[in-house]
């Protein structure tokens, strides 16, 4: 190849190439905006992350404080929060105990729930639910 004819030669990217690359890049810009749009990659509530220290001790007589007096044994939990992500109280539920109460609104490190009405051999679920979603996450489990 001649020197004179490098920079003569005006050969270009075929036009199909190029409408190719134009609509690829059209496709992939739509998506992106879509998933922004429809809230697809918009941010999730993320499931806290604690340690808990749990503690068994059985009770007789009122467990949930009704009045109405039990002379089987009930059993009462105590979860202690360890550490970790401070959770609200709002946002969690227990599963296989029949009440509970915190000593604040807020979960942090050192504070606790006690739970009451526990039947032998069950196990306690601490369980978060989102206050943006319906999804749910065991956070800690306790065989009574």
């Amino acid at each position: 190849m001649q020197l004179k004819n490098l920079f003569t030669d005006n050969e270009a990217v075929s036009p199909v190439i190029g409408v190719i690359l134009m609509v690829a890049i059209t496709v992939i810009l739509a998506a992106v905006i879509g998933a922004f749009v429809l809230g697809i990659g918009g941010s999730q509530e993320q499931t806290p992350q604690a340690s808990w220290e749990w503690n068994n001790d059985s009770t007789t007589g009122d467990p949930c404080g009704t009045g109405t007096l039990s002379g089987s044994p009930t059993f009462g939990v105590t979860v202690q929060h360890k550490g970790g992500d401070e959770i609200e109280t709002d946002n969690l539920e227990l599963g296989g105990a029949d009440c509970s109460s915190a000593s604040s609104d807020t979960l942090s490190a050192g504070s606790s729930i006690h739970i009451t009405g526990a039947a032998p051999d069950n196990t306690v679920n601490l369980v978060w639910k989102s206050s943006q979603s319906d999804s749910t996450s065991i956070l800690s489990s306790f065989e009574v």
